[in-house]
């Protein structure tokens, strides 16, 4: 059916497969040049049911954790326009005449077509029981869900998720992020029931139950039960309990969007599903539908979004005139992040001999301890049929592309840890084992082969790279670390240094070259070791903070003094955190948690008055978000009256050291936590790392304060304080290794001085302790000998370096304060380009009322460029590092890094994004209103 001349093709709905249809088509060339009169192609017409273009819904629980609803976006008014697509926003399709071929809107508008497709999606299910339409009962599918949602979450305190599948335990990981006590109900007798069997539903379960999260399986909802204002209130089960509710969230599974084709006498399954053959052609030859509406040749429907894009290719083929793509089936592998826990599926994992067919193999390595299960089931000939993946789902990316296959080596390479494959001699084979024609990423069905020919065609580098040219690792990402492995395979060597300014040198290297050769600021480093140009967002943060952490050896003063302002990011600039709309927060050091309640008022004094929002962290202090640039030394002048410091959440260093209330107060403690903990946070306050630290001080071995989960973790026992190192939360968390028992006070200092400073010294760039540990080799035998066996001769080197650092301590506010100089970069604009400093930015008010941001290189050239981040939205661009890339004079954005040209205003990472490039001003600047 291609277009021979210029033709109308309408689809309806422009979610993420919709939109891939657009994108298909455009890179077939079959889309109208709307340049061009009478250009043969298709000319789209897109009805949406939302007001917004399409979005990455597979990531829209990320929005409930500060992503912003534009970030997820899919489409640019730019590819649009370029393509002549209409879009038209919140207009759905009411009435499809498939003997006229128009389709009606709900506004009355008639659109002609001669080619249709249907790609409407799904809408949940909600079971029907009595109150399921109360308020404070919701659906979540769309970005309207998740704010009405938060909206209404803020005057809640509970809420229920009916459905314990993919998306309800999304929406119970949105629920406890809003802070609401959760519970799950799920109707069948495990959670996850379509994607994991008994075992694997059993270590989900621990590890979902573990974050206070109650779950409720084997039972049904019943009624909602309201209160006198009709709000929901209360959850009936089917066994007869009752669980507080004041919000209900409804994850019960989907339905077909087959309304429309219902009503125009097009096929439809007997579950739903409009029927579609191998092409994706419903009986009218004329009308096609992909995605979650459809019911494929197989006779299943599909709710993931990888088939989705297999359909939407077969039909942009088809558009286009190959015709030489067909959608028989595909792969449901998935893999997520549930609630912190790592599952994954692929193949058929329950495939066991049933209905007569051949018998089958389980392969399962299983750790309660830690919340991981895997399983792998083979077919009699050794062929791997599927798998189940919780808690560490690092394989997924190396198994997938062998399903239907023989593994090339034994299966216990693939699911034992890498220490214990190891000791058995069983290692995970390379990408060489895989053939050409193995899907590497099944999101985009991707082949290692159509991968290894990008790399060779087009002399790709990087993961970047891969991503750009064959779209593969930009879906779910689970198959990134395979396309590591292909670019290896195909003989890429991975760049060890930095970036392009240093390209041959990581920054243990750099440490030691300016530690030993006694180097003082970037331009000497750069001048002696580096590649030319001017630095940028990577290389300049990193010598910043290696100055940082060596300033008491070479002699030098402040963060902030002389060139080194023009290294730092915004956070450690501006002494603060960055937030998304461009404020800042303010987190003063309340060492192990102590705190008076002189304190406490005067933070709700700054609070109240500043008009900033308080939060009590996990790190048992007290972040106040809101802040604007200007307003910072005002702030802390009165945080430091009240005896505070800075709490350096800015930068990559000593963040805070937890405390339980130990010995003082707890009839189980058998050490002082909270002074320790005290003492260990001051000591080592200021400290710069490759990376955030973290500690925890337990008073005894029922560990209140999850020292074990922390960087340094000290636990009390009857003989003394045993050392934990090298532990982290977050999305990768893992307990800490024990590195020494039964410590006094003194040798437990010296020993974490050692450690520290060893850290120091051999970290890479962003490299947590955990991985560190991991990368060096040896593990905590190799630390031992190292830190206590003295193999090295560096132990008393390590133990002086760290006592030069305490000694040298100042506070990096007081100081701030007490310097005009330092003080002047928190104006809010710059009076005149004189005042510009080589190498960093500064916002300006042009005669206009355009707010510029102003940026002066080496050489004296100026560049003006609007101020406001095109992602965010927020006026920050003048904060970003000025650097260059391949020679281009740059400026990063300081939100997310995305780095623009000042002499184009174009975005080098998404040329369809600019920044507007304004006149340069003279001096003097007229001053905002």
């Amino acid at each position: 059916m291609a277009a021979q001349r210029t033709q109308t093709l309408v689809l309806i709905g422009h979610g993420m497969v919709g939109h891939r249809l657009l994108e298909a088509l455009a890179e077939r060339g079959a889309l109208v040049d709307p340049e061009v009169p009478d250009d043969p192609g298709w000319r789209v017409t897109v009805l949406a049911e939302e007001d917004v273009p399409a979005y990455d819904r597979v990531h829209l629980s990320s929005v409930f954790t500060g992503t912003a609803p534009d970030q997820l976006g899919l489409s640019t008014p730019e590819f649009l326009a370029g393509h002549g697509i209409d879009l038209r926003l919140g207009d759905p399709a009411e009435h499809l005449d498939t003997a006229a071929r128009t389709v009606t809107t709900t506004s009355g508008t008639v659109v002609p077509y001669d080619a249709l497709v249907l790609a409407t999606g799904s809408y949940p299910f909600v079971p029907p029981i009595p109150g399921a339409d109360a308020t404070g009962c919701f659906t979540y599918r769309t970005l309207y869900d998740v704010d009405a949602l938060t909206s209404y979450a803020e005057r809640a305190r509970t809420g229920v998720v009916v459905g314990g599948g993919l998306l309800g335990l999304e929406a119970a990981g949105a629920l406890r992020t809003l802070g609401l006590t959760t519970h799950v109900v799920e109707f069948a007798p495990r959670l996850m029931p379509l994607q994991v069997d008994d075992g694997g539903a059993a270590a989900l379960r621990a590890t979902i139950e573990s974050m206070g999260v109650a779950v409720h399986t084997g039972v049904g909802a019943a009624e909602v039960e309201t209160d006198t204002e009709g709000r929901a209130c209360l959850l009936r089960l089917s066994d007869g309990r009752r669980l507080p509710a004041d919000v209900v969230v409804f994850s019960a599974g989907v339905r077909p969007r087959d309304r429309l084709a219902r009503e125009a006498g097009l096929a439809v399954g007997d579950r739903g599903g409009v029927a579609v053959d191998e092409r994706c052609r419903t009986t009218d030859p004329y009308v096609y539908a992909i995605g979650e509406c459809a019911q494929t040749s197989d006779g299943r429907v599909y709710g993931l979004v990888a088939p989705g894009y297999r359909m939407a290719e077969a039909v942009a083929d088809q558009l286009a005139g190959a015709g030489a793509t067909v959608f028989t089936g595909a792969d449901t592998s998935t893999r997520l992040k549930l609630l912190g826990a790592d599952v994954a599926s692929f193949g058929d994992p329950f495939a066991d001999g049933r209905d007569g067919g051949p018998r089958t193999t389980e392969i399962v390595f299983s750790d309660g301890r830690e919340g991981v299960y895997k399983k792998l089931l083979l077919g009699p000939e050794g062929q791997l049929l599927g798998g189940i993946l919780v808690g560490d789902a690092a394989a997924y990316g190396s198994l997938v592309p062998h399903a239907g296959r023989r593994l090339p080596g034994p299966p216990e390479a693939f699911l034992l840890p890498a220490g214990a494959a190891g000791a058995a001699g069983a290692e995970p084979p390379g990408a060489g084992a895989l053939p050409d024609d193995a899907v590497v990423c099944s999101c985009h069905n991707v082949t290692k082969g159509a991968v290894a020919g990008a790399i060779a065609e087009h002399g790709l580098t990087d993961i970047g790279g891969v991503k750009r040219c064959t779209k593969a690792g930009t879906g779910c990402g689970g198959c990134v670390n395979t396309l590591q492995a292909v670019l290896d395979f195909a003989g890429v060597r991975r760049r060890k240094g930095l970036c392009e300014h240093f390209p041959e040198l990581s920054r243990p290297e750099l440490y030691e070259l300016v530690r030993t050769e006694r180097i003082r600021s970037y331009t000497e480093l750069a001048e002696r070791y580096g590649s030319g140009g001017a630095g940028c967002t990577v290389c300049k943060p990193v010598v910043a903070n290696v100055l940082g952490t060596l300033a008491p050896e070479l002699g030098l003063g402040h963060v902030l003094d002389g060139e080194q302002a023009a290294l730092q990011d915004s956070n450690d600039l501006f002494l603060a955190n960055l937030q998304k709309d461009g404020t800042y927060s303010v987190v003063p050091r309340v060492p192990g948690g102590e705190i008076t309640a002189e304190q406490l008022i005067a933070l709700g004094e700054v609070a109240r008055d500043h008009g900033l929002y308080s939060k009590i962290t996990g790190g048992q202090r007290i972040d106040l978000f809101g802040a604007r640039k200007e307003e910072l030394p005002a702030v802390w002048r009165r945080l430091i009256a009240a005896g505070f410091e800075s709490g350096q959440a800015y930068g990559k260093s000593l963040r805070t050291v937890k405390s339980c209330v130990g010995s003082r107060f707890c009839r189980f403690g058998q050490g002082d936590s909270v002074r320790l903990a005290i003492d260990l946070e001051l000591r080592y306050r200021g400290l710069r790392a490759p990376h955030k630290i973290k500690g925890g001080v337990s008073g005894c071995l029922r560990e209140c304060a999850e020292a074990r989960g922390k960087d340094i973790g000290v636990i009390a026992t009857a003989g003394g304080w045993n050392l934990y190192v090298c532990g982290n939360g977050g999305t990768d968390p893992r307990h800490a290794d024990l590195l020494a028992s039964d410590l006094s006070a003194a040798e437990l200092f010296a020993l974490i001085d050692r450690f520290l400073m060893y850290y120091v010294r051999t970290g890479e760039r962003l490299e947590r302790t955990s991985a560190w540990l991991e990368r060096i080799g040896g593990g905590t035998g190799h630390l031992r000998e190292v830190l206590i066996e003295d193999s090295l001769g560096i132990c008393a080197e390590l133990e002086a370096q760290m006592e030069r650092h305490v000694a040298a301590y100042r506070d990096e506010w007081r100081a701030v304060l007490d310097d005009p100089a330092a003080l002047a970069r928190f104006e809010p604009h710059v009076a005149g380009v004189e005042f510009l400093e080589p190498g960093r930015g500064r916002a300006a008010v042009l005669a206009d009322g355009t707010e510029a941001a102003l940026f002066r290189d080496g050489d004296g050239e100026v560049y003006a460029v609007g101020n406001r981040d095109p992602f965010s939205g927020a006026d920050v661009i003048a904060n970003g590092i000025m650097g260059s890339r391949d020679g281009v004079p740059v400026v990063a954005s300081p939100l997310h890094k995305q780095e623009f040209d000042l002499r184009t205003g174009v975005c080098l990472d998404d040329p369809a994004v600019s920044l507007p490039v304004l006149p340069v001003p003279g001096p003097a600047l007229p001053a905002r209103p």
